[in-house]
């Protein structure tokens, strides 16, 4: 398979009030994060809730623009590049469905509006057509269109964003939490939604949550990220049964086991202390704060993210003595 989308470097960071007019102090939201997406995978990206992983979906499609870093869009560098050509390319499914969708429009307005920018229907009757195929390929009908957004619950909300970000027929979609507002019983139906689209259409994700049972469900590959930083990335088995970073140890051990033997006799690893400020984090390892194995060495020193095993990146001075 060929590499879709290539991140290096990425940074992305937020000014913050100082109390000096020369002390700028910046939030590091995102900081140095490497990863590629090849055509057809779904890469997970989970952590815990500030950690930058959905800053990083909106930088990788520009909807932040990145403080330094390359993203490469199919061979090509867009990062300094006009994004409309692209926005057709590059969809986003944001997490909350009743934030994301404007209450004064129609839904088929909300679906259309894609379409009349990137001039895909040559006439109302066509444009009418594809937003009620559209409707229809997310389970939704044609009565639905001349409905408000109020008049539907989370789950079909959230379906109306998925039938608008496919709307220009995309090849990449950032997922950022789509689940995560919605019921148990209803996050599964949307999940099995979103498998059956990329089998159908080819498309390729980025799937962002912080429930990893939720991420290694749907994902090819995991990446783990915690206070701006990517500290492990793996297939998605091999992060949840061999998994080599302390941070993802802990996260691995928090997913339930529906056998109630076998989670009485699981060890559940919980850390120890808050996530330290991303306006000043720990020198050294990120992690290190709230770590068993923390010594000398990862106060002073950074861990570098390298490959341990094949396809197995992790950034821990102790994960592999």
């Amino acid at each position: 398979m060929t590499t879709l989308l290539e991140v290096k470097n990425l940074k992305k960071y937020f000014p913050a009030a100082s109390n000096t007019l020369f002390n700028k102090r910046f939030l590091k939201a995102v900081d140095d994060v490497s990863f590629s997406i090849k055509k057809g995978e779904t890469l997970g990206l989970v952590g815990e809730s500030g950690c930058g992983k959905t800053t990083t979906g909106k930088t990788v499609i520009r909807l932040y623009e990145p403080t330094a870093g390359q993203i490469i869009y199919d061979g090509k560098d867009i990062t300094k590049v006009n994004m409309l050509p692209y926005r057709r390319k590059m969809q986003i499914v944001f997490q909350d469905p009743y934030a994301s969708l404007d209450p004064r429009m129609t839904v088929g307005d909300i679906v259309g509006e894609a379409i009349d920018i990137h001039n895909l229907a040559p006439s109302n009757a066509e444009r009418k057509e594809k937003i009620i195929t559209l409707l229809e390929h997310v389970g939704l009908n044609s009565e639905h269109a001349n409905r408000f957004p109020h008049e539907f619950s989370g789950g079909q909300r959230q379906r109306i964003g998925i039938a608008r970000a496919l709307a220009v027929d995309p090849e990449f979609i950032v997922c950022d939490e789509p689940v995560s507002a919605l019921d148990v019983s209803i996050q599964a139906q949307i999940i099995n939604m979103f498998e059956e689209l990329q089998e159908e259409m080819g498309l390729t994700y980025l799937f962002i949550a912080h429930d990893l049972s939720v991420v290694k469900h749907i994902s090819n590959r995991i990446g783990v990220m915690y206070l701006g930083k990517l500290v492990e990335l793996a297939d998605s088995y091999e992060l949840t049964f061999h998994s080599l970073h302390p941070y993802t140890k802990s996260l691995v051990s928090a997913i339930p086991v529906p056998d109630p033997k076998e989670s009485r006799e699981r060890q559940r690893i919980v850390l120890e202390g808050d996530v330290p400020s991303p306006l000043d984090p720990p020198s050294g390892c990120r992690f290190r704060t709230r770590c068993r194995y923390a010594t000398k060495i990862c106060a002073e020193e950074e861990p570098e993210f390298k490959e341990v095993r094949s396809g197995h990146f992790v950034a821990c001075h102790h994960c592999c003595e």
